[in-house]
């Protein structure tokens, strides 16, 4: 930084300048003042001695000692005429001005000749223009007149002195003030830097202070040496770097707390301007942005119209607005509340919470299709209940055979509506996490080769080719065998209901350091793929209408879920409508 920009250079600068000033005009008034003193000293002294002259000269008129004592008594730089009237002229011959000055001069003289004319004293300053002295050059000339009375003639005294002699005074008295002034300029400019120095000093520690805090070193410390006002300023401001560094660390966790819970929060959350620009999101907020932007790729708006329109009504309005936005087929709530300044006299902006309820909507249609698929499953059953029961009453079936048949069938609808029911209680156990698991070490290949024995007979029935390939041959798994045979059966059940004649159903395990993975293929006829995500919820169906002898209770796939899940394990599904199904499902090693 140059000088002169810095608080040295100008305290420094103003105390010299204003020093330097003070000295001109001191030197200026000293040097005006001592010409005047000098000028007005040699006055008087000209006029004191023009008039002990005079009266020498009018005390000696008849006997000629007067002019002799005058001229004895006369010293150098003095010059003197003797007028005894305007024609006779007796000059001195010694003096600082040599040769004779023309008698003329003072008879030409407005000023001097006054001094025969009205008998007063004069004092006259005479340049060297106004005379002629034979062409030589000589300062000017201070000339002091008094009356002369001898005899009743009317003459008169005049002492003149060259003012040469006050110039080499004036000269000496000028170097002698010009050299203390610069030695006082000189001392000036010494102790102003030093003063300059030491008062900015603690200013320039504060300014090197006040980056560190800008930087966030809030520990810094200005060190303070004196108790004036700069002592004060810089207590001051280790106080101020004390607070604002308390101040910033209450920033920072409530930062960092408002962090946490907008990042904790399920509910996405937008803070925009008043311009409608995004300030915060949470990240619910910014998968709902990406959800949006994926759907609308070409969409200039970052923002849902919806969402704007909301924006900017509750800012126009200021007040609260609630909407619904169905996006990538999942629903959402969306409340925008305006948000105020800290006087609340204005908006500055909006909040809006995003709030997928596709959940609460995938229940509530849940909760209304169990109903619907309860009421259905149960009213088929007991309507052919009904039905045969009436007509075994009224006699309509003739023979015992006829009786038997339709005895069979109330028999195995009750039984159906027993299965049904019994699917129901367990599948709300398992889903109020009330599934009790007992776990076991079952050997792997004979646990599946049992359960095709099972099916075998069915498979045959139905013409269709139960293989198997086990890689843990003799190996034993941890797992609750009812239970994973309970879900093994569904599968195979399932597999072979869907499956057409000549048709292959493949059950294949694997066996990794993590687990077991066993896998059920048939190459049946598949499931749509709209129906697909449906297939593990309750009463879902692959035969939509519903017929009886192929179709289930379509509990099944939930209570398989069930059970993976409380094994920590996971189940998915892969079909193609046409091509055939597999159903996939891994248990963890525990």
């Amino acid at each position: 930084m140059r000088l002169w920009r810095s608080v040295v250079g100008k305290l420094w600068m103003t105390i010299l300048l204003l020093v330097s000033f003070v000295l001109i005009i001191l030197t200026m008034l000293l040097l005006e003042f001592f010409q005047k003193y000098h000028v007005s000293q040699i006055e008087q002294g000209l006029t004191e001695q023009a008039t002990k002259i005079s009266r020498i000269i009018e005390a000696h008129a008849h006997d000629g000692l007067g002019e002799e004592i005058v001229l004895e008594i006369l010293d150098e730089p003095l010059g003197v005429a003797i007028a005894y009237n305007k024609d006779d002229f007796l000059f001195s011959p010694n003096g600082s001005v040599k040769g004779i000055i023309p008698a003329d001069t003072f008879l030409k003289d407005k000023d001097l000749v006054k001094v025969f004319s009205e008998r007063k004293k004069v004092m006259k300053e005479i340049a060297p223009s106004d005379i002629d002295l034979k062409g030589n050059r000589y300062d000017n000339l201070i000339v002091a007149g008094v009356p002369l009375n001898i005899d009743g003639q009317k003459g008169a005294i005049f002492i003149y002195q060259s003012l040469g002699v006050l110039k080499e005074t004036t000269q000496k008295t000028t170097k002698l003030i010009l050299l203390a002034a610069g030695i006082a300029i000189m001392l000036t400019t010494f102790f102003a830097f030093f003063l300059s120095t030491r008062i900015t000093s603690p200013l320039r520690k504060m300014k090197e202070a006040a980056f560190e805090v800008s930087k966030g070193k809030f520990d810094t410390k200005v060190p303070f040496l004196s108790h004036d006002e700069i002592g004060e300023l810089a207590i001051a401001f280790n106080q101020m770097g004390k607070r604002l560094k308390i101040n910033m660390s209450v920033l920072s966790q409530e930062k960092e707390q408002l962090k946490s819970i907008l990042s904790s929060m399920a509910d996405g959350v937008m803070t925009f301007s008043q311009g409608g620009s995004i300030l915060i999101t949470n990240p619910p907020a910014e998968r709902f942005l990406q959800q949006w932007h994926f759907e609308n790729e070409n969409e200039a708006n970052p923002v849902p119209p919806e969402l704007d329109n909301l924006l900017s009504q509750a800012i126009k309005t200021e007040t609260e607005q609630t909407g619904e936005l169905i996006l990538q087929g999942r629903y959402y709530v969306i409340i925008v509340s305006p948000l105020y300044t800290q006087n609340q006299e204005s908006v500055r902006g909006a909040v809006a919470v995003i709030r997928d309820m596709t959940e609460e909507r995938r229940l509530d249609k849940l909760r209304i299709d169990f109903v619907a698929n309860v009421s259905h499953e149960l009213r088929t059953p007991i309507s052919m209940l009904q039905g045969y029961s009436e007509a075994i009453i009224d006699d309509m079936a003739e023979s015992e055979e006829e009786k038997k048949e339709l005895a069979k069938i109330i028999y195995d609808e009750s039984l159906r509506i027993g299965r049904l029911v019994n699917e129901l209680l367990d599948l709300a156990r398992m889903e109020a996490g009330h599934i009790a698991l007992n776990y076991e070490d079952v050997d792997i290949e004979k646990f599946i080769h049992r359960i095709m024995n099972k099916f075998g007979g069915v498979a045959r029935e139905n013409k269709v080719d139960l293989q198997s390939k086990i890689e843990s041959n003799g190996e034993s798994f941890h797992m609750d065998a009812d239970r994973i045979e309970q879900v093994l059966t569904n599968l195979i059940d399932n597999a072979i209901r869907h499956t057409h004649e000549h048709g292959n159903i493949l059950i294949t395990q694997t066996r990794s350091s993590k687990g077991i993975t066993i896998s059920v293929q048939d190459n049946g006829s598949g499931i749509p793929e709209e129906d697909l995500p449906f297939v593990f919820e309750r009463f879902y169906k692959a035969d939509k209408a519903r017929t009886r002898g192929r179709a289930g209770t379509g509990l099944g796939l939930a209570i398989a879920k069930n059970i993976i899940d409380a094994h920590n394990g996971h189940i998915s599904v892969q079909s193609k409508l046409g091509n055939g199904t597999t159903f996939t499902f891994f248990i963890p090693e525990i």
